[in-house]
C-alpha cells in the first residue's frame, strides 16, 4: 500500500469518530436535561474545538507518515547502490522503463545510455553466450520467471559474470504487459567456482560425491581409476559396484547426521573394483558435505596399485639381490639370528669370493660380470641343492648357510661347489674360468652370533686365496687378526695417500752388453709409522680389490714424471722412466686426461715414459685397442709386464700397438733351475722378435741368466744381479758411479 492509502485511511477514520462523537453529545444533553439555547451554543462550540483538534492531528500523523516513506526510500536506495545488483522494469502497456541506478556499476554505461537504447544489455552480452537469449525468451512468453547467467563485456573491455533474474506479468488475455528484471553481479562467485571445478578436474586424485547410495559426482581422474570412458557411465550407478559394502558401511553411520564430528574425515585403504572387474589397492578419505541441500559424502582417493608393487619392491630389495635373485646380507643375517635364537647352534657359514672376477668385470665390463654372476648363482644353488642358503654378500662375494651339518658334511658341500666350477663358463661365445676361494666357520666353536661367524669365515677365505685359491679352508684360533689386519691395511694406504707415508724405489734396466743402465722401473713402498715398510705384495692386491689403486697409480705416475724430469734438469743422460698401469685405471674414463695432464704439468717428453701393463687387459680386447691407441698417439712407450703368466692371445697381442714385452722372473729362473734349461725363455724371445718387440727379462739374478740371455738374442735386463730397488738419492749415486765406470753395471 502506498502513502496516499495510508493518508485516505488516517482522515476516513477521523471524520467517522468525529461523527460518531457529536451524536453522542447530543444524545446524553437531551436525555438527561433540558438544553438552554446559550448551553446548545457552548456545546456546538465544544464541538468545533474538538473537531479542529481531530482534523490537526489526522494531518500530523499524515506528515509523519510521508516523513517516514521517504526515509525507507533513501534506506532501500542506499542499500541498492552498496550491492552489485541493478533492477530493470518495463511497463509495455505505456513503454515506461524504468531502471536504477546500480545498473551503471554493473555495466560500466550510464543510465542514460541504457533509456536511449534499451536493447544495449543485449549487444554487451559476451557472443560466446548469445545463445542463451532464445531459451530465455520462450521461457518469458509462456509467463515463466527465468534465471539466464551469461558474460558481459563493460567498456573498458573487462570481463563480469552476470546473473539475470526475468519475472514477466501476463494479462487475462495471455498478453504480455509487464516485464521486471533483477541483475546481479556474481563473477567473484562464478571464478571462485571455476577455479574449484579446475582444481577438482585437474586432480590427479579421484574426487566424488554419493548420497543415498548413488554417485552423484565424479571428476576424469576417478573415471580413469575405475576405467570409465566418461563420467555418464557412473554417475547414478550404485556406489557398492566400485566400493567393498564393509567400507560404505562405515561411512554409512555418520550419513543424515550433522553434530559436533561432521567434519571428521574418515580414511580407509581397501581393494575397489574397476567397472570391468578388475579390482586395485586404494586409498580414501571421506567426509560429510552438503551437495545440492542434502547430505552427502565427498571421497577422495588415490591408486595404490604402483605402490604397492613399489612397496613390494623394496620389501624384495631389502632382503633378496635384484641381479641373483638370492637372499642378501640382509636375509642372511636375519636367518642366522633366527637359527641361534632357535637353539639351532650347530651351524656352518661358507664365505665365497672368486678368484679372478675383478679382472674380468674390469677388462670385460660390468655387463659381462653380471651375466657371470648370475651363472655363479645358479651353479652354487645346484651345488647346494635344498641343504642350505645361498645368498649373495655383494659384489663377487657368496655366503652359504648350513643347518644341522657336521663336519664332514660341510666338506662334502664345499667340495662339490669346487667341482661346480671345474668347467668354464661360456658368456656371449667368450669362456671364462672363475673358481672360488671358501672360508668356513662352525657354530658353536668358532662363534655364536652371526657376526662373528661371517668375519671368522671371510678370515679363513683369505686363508684360502694365500694357499693357491679355488680350496676352502677352516677357521682356527691361529688365523684370528688376519682379517682385522686387512681392514687396518685398507683404512692406512688411505691415509698413506693423504699423510705422504709413500715413496718411490727405482731398479735399473740395464744393458746386457755394455752394463749401461737405459732406464728404470718407478715401484711403490709403502713406510708405515708404526709397522714400518710394508711389502708391495701385501698392500698392492688390497689396493686392486678395493679400488685404492686407482688414487695409488694417479700418485705414482705424476711422481714418477716429475722425478724423470728432475734428473734431465740436473744433467743426468735422458732415460725412460717405466710405471706400471693397472686393468683398473685403463677402464677409468679419465685415465687419458690423467696421462695429458701429468705431461703437461710436468713438462716430460712422452717418449721418456713407458707404461707396463698386464696381459689381462687383453681380455677386452676392443676397448682395450682403443685405450692403448690413444696412448700411443700421445707418445708414450707400451710394454706387457710379466709375460707368459696371463692369458694373452696372440693372435690378438700382434694387432695392439705394444713396443715391449718383459719375460717373468719366473721364467727366467727355469734357466738354471729346470731341466729345460731356460727353452721357454728362448722360445719368448724368438716370438717376440718375430713380433717386432722389444725383450726385456725380469729377475735377472745370476751372471748364467745373463750370458744365456744374450746368447738368444735378450739384450736388456733387470734383477738384484744389477740393483735391487733403490731411493731416489741411492739411485743417483748409481747413476754417476755407472757413467764414471764407462756404462759397466755389475
Amino acid at each position: 500500500m502506498g502513502s496516499d492509502g495510508k493518508i485516505q485511511r488516517y482522515t476516513g477514520l477521523s471524520i467517522i469518530f468525529f461523527l460518531l462523537f457529536a451524536e453522542l453529545i447530543d444524545w446524553l444533553t437531551s436525555f438527561y436535561f433540558p438544553i438552554s439555547e446559550g448551553v446548545g451554543y457552548l456545546i456546538d462550540l465544544a464541538v468545533s474545538f474538538v473537531f479542529i483538534a481531530l482534523v490537526f492531528r489526522v494531518f500530523k500523523a499524515v506528515k509523519n507518515t510521508a516523513e517516514d516513506l521517504e526515509g525507507h526510500k533513501k534506506r532501500l536506495k542506499s542499500i541498492f547502490d552498496t550491492l552489485d545488483v541493478a533492477i530493470w522494469s518495463h511497463d509495455l502497456k505505456t513503454d515506461t522503463l524504468l531502471i536504477t541506478s546500480g545498473i551503471e556499476k554493473l555495466y560500466g554505461h550510464s543510465s542514460e545510455e541504457f533509456y536511449n537504447d534499451n536493447t544495449l544489455w543485449k549487444k554487451v552480452i559476451h557472443p560466446e553466450d548469445l545463445r542463451i537469449l532464445a531459451d530465455r525468451e520462450d521461457g518469458l512468453s509462456r509467463g515463466e520467471a527465468v534465471t539466464s547467467v551469461y558474460r558481459i563485456i563493460r567498456p573498458d573491455g573487462e570481463v563480469r559474470w552476470i546473473q539475470d533474474r526475468g519475472i514477466p506479468v501476463i494479462d487475462e488475455n495471455g498478453n504480455f504487459v509487464d516485464f521486471t528484471s533483477v541483475l546481479f553481479d556474481i563473477t567473484d562467485r562464478q571464478e571462485s567456482e571455476g577455479r574449484y571445478r579446475s582444481l577438482v578436474e585437474m586432480s590427479p586424485d579421484l574426487i566424488a560425491v554419493y548420497s543415498r547410495g548413488k554417485l552423484d559426482y565424479i571428476n576424469e581422474a576417478g573415471c580413469k581409476l575405475f576405467k570409465a570412458k566418461s563420467p555418464e557411465e557412473l554417475i547414478g550407478q550404485p556406489i557398492s559396484k566400485l566400493i567393498p559394502l564393509d567400507v560404505l558401511a562405515h561411512i554409512k553411520n555418520r550419513e543424515l547426521t550433522i553434530d559436533e564430528d561432521f567434519e571428521e574425515k574418515l580414511w580407509f585403504e581397501f581393494k575397489a573394483t574397476q567397472i570391468d572387474g578388475q579390482k586395485i589397492d586404494v586409498e580414501m578419505s571421506a567426509m560429510p558435505i552438503l551437495y545440492e541441500g542434502r547430505m552427502a559424502e565427498q571421497i577422495v582417493g588415490r591408486d595404490l596399485t604402483q605402490r604397492k608393487k613399489a612397496e613390494k619392491t623394496i620389501k624384495y630389495m631389502a632382503y633378496y639381490d635384484v641381479l641373483t635373485g638370492l637372499p642378501n646380507r640382509n636375509m642372511v643375517r636375519k636367518h642366522l639370528n633366527a637359527a641361534l635364537s632357535n637353539g639351532n647352534g650347530n651351524l656352518a657359514v661358507l664365505f665365497l669370493d672368486l678368484d679372478r672376477f675383478k679382472i674380468i668385470n674390469d677388462t670385460k665390463g660390468h655387463r659381462v660380470g653380471d651375466l657371470l654372476l648370475k651363472v655363479v648363482a645358479t651353479r652354487l644353488k645346484n651345488a647346494v641343492k635344498e641343504q642350505g642358503l645361498v645368498t649373495r654378500q655383494g659384489g663377487d662375494e657368496f655366503i652359504i648357510v648350513l643347518k644341522d651339518f657336521g663336519k664332514e658334511q660341510v666338506v662334502e658341500v664345499a667340495e662339490g661347489i669346487l667341482n661346480e666350477f671345474n668347467e668354464g663358463i661360456t658368456i656371449e661365445g667368450q669362456e671364462f674360468f672363475v673358481t672360488p676361494s671358501i672360508g668356513i666357520s662352525m657354530a658353536p666353536e668358532d662363534g655364536q652370533d652371526e657376526e662373528t661367524l661371517i668375519k671368522h669365515a671371510d678370515t679363513a677365505m683369505y686363508l684360502a686365496k694365500d694357499r693357491g685359491k679355488n680350496n676352502y679352508q677352516f677357521y682356527t684360533d691361529k688365523l684370528h687378526g688376519l682379517s682385522s689386519r686387512k681392514m687396518e691395511l685398507e683404512n692406512g694406504l688411505r691415509k698413506a695417500l693423504e699423510q705422504n707415508q709413500l715413496m718411490l724405489h727405482y731398479q735399473p734396466q740395464v744393458n746386457l752388453e755394455t752394463g749401461e743402465i737405459i732406464g728404470v722401473e718407478a715401484l711403490v713402498r709403502w713406510v708405515h709409522p708404526e709397522k714400518g715398510i710394508i711389502s708391495p705384495a701385501e698392500f698392492i692386491p688390497m689396493a686392486e680389490e678395493t679400488g685404492l689403486i686407482v688414487p695409488l697409480g694417479k700418485w705414482v705416475l705424476e711422481k714418477a714424471a716429475a722425478q724423470n724430469k728432475e734428473w734431465q734438469e740436473k744433467g743426468y743422460s735422458p732415460i725412460p722412466m717405466s710405471v706400471n698401469i693397472s686393468v683398473r685405471q685403463l677402464q677409468e674414463d679419465t685415465f687419458i686426461d690423467c696421462v695429458k695432464q701429468v705431461m703437461f704439468d710436468t713438462q716430460l717428453a712422452p717418449n721418456y715414459l713407458d707404461f707396463e701393463i698386464t696381459e689381462s687387459v687383453m681380455q677386452n680386447s676392443e676397448k682395450t685397442a682403443l685405450i692403448l691407441d690413444q696412448l700411443k698417439e700421445l707418445g708414450v712407450t707400451l710394454a706387457i709386464d710379466d709375460f707368459g703368466t696371463g692369458y694373452s692371445s696372440l693372435s690378438l697381442l700382434k694387432h695392439f700397438p705394444i713396443d715391449k714385452i718383459k719375460i717373468d722372473k719366473s721364467f727366467v729362473d727355469d734357466i738354471t733351475q729346470h731341466s729345460n734349461q731356460g727353452a721357454m725363455v728362448k722360445t719368448i724371445i724368438d716370438m717376440g722378435h718375430n713380433l717386432k718387440f722389444s725383450v726385456i727379462a725380469e729377475g735377472v739374478e745370476e751372471q748364467e741368466q745373463v750370458e744365456f740371455l744374450l746368447k738368444n738374442g735378450c739384450v736388456v735386463g733387470q734383477g738384484y744381479h744389477f740393483s735391487r730397488p733403490l731411493p731416489v738419492e741411492a739411485i743417483e749415486e748409481l747413476f754417476m758411479e755407472n757413467k764414471r765406470r764407462g756404462g759397466i753395471l755389475q
